[in-house]
């Protein structure tokens, strides 16, 4: 008996997994990110309150392969486990903090 594997419409296998993009679907200010995740670093005491992240920033004009807008779209998720993210970017950021932290023992 001759077995073939499905492939996709390029001639290629199908994949025995599937990845999903897992986010709030919605827009998020990168410099957001960054001062919410700093500030939950911190009350994680993953970092000292006295971290000077002004010290690290360096803002530069935007990269090649830079984008001004992105998002997770979380349709395929939807449709295949009717599962919809709806974590708040702080709530997220300050479970991984807190993961994080006790996870490598920081705290």
């Amino acid at each position: 008996m001759l077995l073939r594997s499905r492939t996709v419409p390029i001639g290629l296998p199908i994949p025995p997994y599937k990845v999903y993009n897992i986010g709030n679907n919605s827009p998020e200010n990168l410099l957001d990110f960054v001062t919410i995740l700093q500030e939950e670093l911190i009350a994680a005491k993953v970092l000292p309150a006295d971290y000077d992240f002004e010290a690290h920033k360096e803002l530069v004009p935007m990269q090649p392969g830079d984008v001004p807008v992105t998002y997770a779209d979380t349709t395929p998720l939807e449709q295949d486990f009717g599962f919809k993210p709806s974590t708040p970017l702080r709530n997220g950021l300050r479970a991984f903090a807190q993961w994080y932290a006790k996870y490598y023992g920081t705290c």
